[in-house]
């Protein structure tokens, strides 16, 4: 057991001084150059134009269409519905007001879904499709990494189109 642990042990730190080590240029490091103040009732949204309907956003920090991790501010309006789809890179979603409904799938399915409430977060997976949806105006925080994109099951739901 003690050979085990040390095995294991010895293993985690050659992968954190290896990645303590890497050089800079291949670490996508999230940077900003004033401190800043966030609150839902003033923030400066957006429509979004890669989400359906009237969804707007709000960059918070870094840069979606680059490499490196960013977070922004979701907005969607009552009774809203994003249809199936996917993301290249796993995401994490934290619901700041009202309470939204995730599912997995490559349909959106009402009967099928998890509800969640201000203050709850959950991971998606990249390439992994699912989809949302919610009854009540809602803010969420999308934390993930760039360069980001959606795509649609169905190619009809992309409103880029």
């Amino acid at each position: 057991m003690k050979v085990l642990l040390a095995g294991l042990a010895g293993a985690a730190v050659a992968a954190l001084a290896s990645f303590a080590l890497a050089p800079s240029n291949q670490i996508e490091r999230l940077t900003t150059t004033k401190m800043e103040n966030f609150e839902l009732d003033s923030i400066a949204w957006k429509d979004e134009p890669l989400l359906p309907g009237a969804a707007q956003s709000a960059l918070v920090i870094g840069d979606p269409s680059k490499p490196g991790v960013f977070m922004a501010y979701l907005k969607f309006p009552a009774n809203y519905e994003i249809p199936a789809h996917t993301h290249p890179f796993t995401e994490v979603v934290t619901v700041l007001k009202g309470a939204v409904w995730n599912g997995m799938g490559d349909k959106l399915d009402r009967q099928k879904g998890d509800k969640l409430g201000a203050g709850s977060s959950f991971t998606l997976p990249d390439n992994h499709a699912h989809y949302l949806w919610n009854e009540e105006e809602s803010v969420v925080l999308l934390t993930a990494t760039g360069p980001w994109n959606i795509t649609y099951i169905n190619p009809a739901d992309d409103p880029r189109k």
